[in-house]
């Protein structure tokens, strides 16, 4: 019988327990059951494993240090060899994908000159403008571009342009902009992407959708004639060449300067709709005022109280006068009555001058017969009101005269018509733009001057119903809006003047109505019912204006008695006018606040920026 201990020792394998499992008993009990000729005795099969498994020679001899040397050195080459093939080919992926970031990486530009301008890209950042050298480019205004043939730079032209980035649109491979001049200038920019130069364009593209509204770019590109709602040039866009920035605004703002330039009526109208705009604060505005003044209103704001300023000069050099500039830091107060800001004068007190009233009379000692500044004016008035500044801007002068004081309102009225009437025709480009934003119509005047006197004044005021009790107080600004809407309707006149105010409101250097000493020969001027002016004959008489002093209780210090002293040496008889600036710009456009018609205003709340 053969022995089952071979056959169930192969059976116990996992494998063959599975296998014969799967056939079912039968099969294992046939395959037990086999003729011993079929079955591998034990011994035979270890036999057999040892001859597959183990070699059947003598043991191998031990390699010699030599062999084993060689067989080291052989693994090590092949190890080498492997780590050289992986080097080479961390290489070769290294330096595709540096060609394919440095063919994707877009450079700063620094642009030299117009002749090497080949060798540069056409798009990247411009390097920081550091007067490296004068490229030779030619910047041109926007204003000067144009769809028509008698434009100055029209159709088929190629131009370079330096402006802001008002708005841009990328899609696909598209992009339109829109670059702004002079806050008000606009015209259209566009790219498409080229077949012919897939990547230049993609990387153009590219290059385009790094850029943020309201950053510096240069722009240059070709005129071509189109139809563009979006811009003031609306007969012609520019075919983008070459576009790099020369600096970038920040990608998230303050505010943005679209919502700036709205309407407070179009703002107001949004509010029921599914996308009302925004309403930017006075702080905020203020806190950003550079942002703020980007908006078109509001630059030409600035540009008419520039011209405000030239034909103040235009009018005043065509009769005779003579600019100066007095000084700021004073010994004491030029105005009585006015708060005056003090500071440390190497160890005495000085104060920031309230006008340049004291030293514009001792040019009139001086023989300078007429004259005139514009500068700074500083009040420490704790006034928070729309119409109030610590510190504006005065437009000043002061004339000999003749006889009476209406030869100084003649020639200030004349100012004032040549500012009106220049304002309108001169700058009607700003002043369209202002009134889209701020709505206003031009100020009324008369040809010769409107002057009321103080009488006729509290018998209008008294018939609209005011109490003027002795009828020697000051005016409330109450009563000056219905003085001015009673004038208006009675002269037809936006801009009038009232003269003979009474003496105890004026400042001590107010000469006297020499018919009755409670009034004086002073005058303030109106626009729309709002004080924009105040002036007076001046007192130049050296006792008259010593008694004046000492009834208002003012000590005389050096500041005053060197200006008493210049009439003890001689002085013509003189006259003259304060005028704010501010106030001016801020009643002619119709502002609803003074703020809006200065740069950087001052107030008791605010000394910066």
């Amino acid at each position: 019988m053969v022995s089952t201990t071979p056959m169930l020792l192969f059976l116990s394998s996992a494998g063959v327990r599975r296998a014969v499992g799967s056939f079912g008993p039968s099969v294992a009990t046939a395959f037990l059951n086999a003729p011993a000729s079929t079955v591998m005795p034990m011994a035979t099969r270890q036999q057999s494993l040892n001859t597959r498994f183990m070699s059947t020679d003598a043991p191998a001899e031990e390699k010699t240090e030599e062999e084993q040397a060689a067989i080291k050195a052989q693994r090590e080459a092949r190890k080498a060899e492997k780590e050289r093939k992986k080097a080479e080919k961390e290489a070769k992926n290294a330096a595709k994908a540096a060609a394919e970031e440095a063919a994707n990486r877009i450079d700063d530009v620094t642009y030299l000159s117009v002749s090497e301008q080949d060798s540069y890209e056409p798009m990247g950042d411009m390097s920081v403008v550091m007067s490296r050298s004068r490229s030779g480019r030619e910047f041109v205004n926007v204003g000067d571009i144009g769809g028509s043939d008698d434009a100055k730079y029209g159709p088929g032209e190629t131009v370079w342009l330096r402006g802001r980035l008002n708005s841009i649109r990328v899609k696909g491979g598209s992009c339109f902009l829109v670059l702004r001049q002079n806050s008000f200038d606009t015209v259209q920019a566009c790219f498409f992407k080229d077949k012919e130069n897939p990547e230049l364009s993609a990387k153009m593209i590219k290059y385009l959708k790094t850029l943020t509204t309201e950053s510096m770019v240069d722009l240059q590109g070709t005129v071509a004639a189109a139809d563009v709602k979006s811009a003031s040039v609306q007969d012609a866009e520019l075919v983008i060449n070459r576009i790099h920035a020369v600096s970038k605004a920040d990608a998230m703002l303050p505010f943005l300067v679209e919502d700036a330039a709205r309407s407070e009526k179009e703002v107001e109208e949004s509010q029921d709709t599914d996308r009302p705009f925004p309403r930017l604060g006075q702080e905020l505005r203020l806190d950003h005022r550079w942002l703020d003044l980007r908006a078109p209103a509001n630059n030409a704001i600035m540009r008419v109280q520039s011209a405000i300023c030239q034909l103040f000069r235009e009018s005043l050099y065509s009769q005779g006068f003579v600019e100066i500039h007095t000084p700021k830091l004073i010994a004491g107060e030029s105005e009585s009555g006015a708060g005056v800001f003090t500071t440390d004068y190497f160890g005495t007190t000085a104060c920031l001058a309230q006008s340049p009233q004291l030293y514009k009379q001792m040019a009139i000692s001086s023989d300078l017969d007429r004259v005139f500044e514009i500068g700074p004016v500083f009040r420490a008035e704790n006034s928070n009101t729309r119409r109030h500044l610590c510190e504006f801007t005065g437009l000043d002068l002061e004339m000999a005269i003749n006889e009476h004081y209406m030869e100084t309102l003649e020639v200030v009225h004349n100012m004032f018509k040549h500012i009106f009437e220049n304002l309108e025709t001169r700058w009607a480009k700003e002043l369209e733009v202002i009134r889209t934003q701020y709505e206003s119509e031009p100020v009324t005047f008369t040809d010769e001057p409107c002057v009321l006197h103080w009488p006729e004044a509290m018998e209008i005021l008294k018939e609209k119903g005011f109490d003027m009790g002795d009828e020697l107080g000051d005016l409330t600004g109450a009563m000056e809006l219905a003085l001015g809407a009673a004038v208006k309707e009675k002269y037809g006149t936006d801009f009038f003047m009232l003269d003979k105010y009474p003496s105890n409101i004026r400042p001590f250097y107010t000469m006297p109505d020499p018919a009755d000493a409670r009034f004086s020969n002073s005058y303030d001027m109106f626009i729309r019912g709002q004080e924009i002016c105040s002036g007076a004959q001046r007192c130049h008489d050296p006792d008259l204006v010593t008694e004046i002093i000492n009834q208002k209780g003012i000590e005389i210090g050096d500041g005053l008695k060197t200006y008493i002293e210049s009439f003890r040496h001689g002085v013509s008889p003189h006259a003259g006018a304060g005028i704010g600036l501010e106030r001016v710009v801020f009643l002619y456009l119709g502002l609803d606040n003074v703020r809006k018609a200065s740069m950087f205003p001052r107030d008791p709340n605010r000394c910066a920026p």
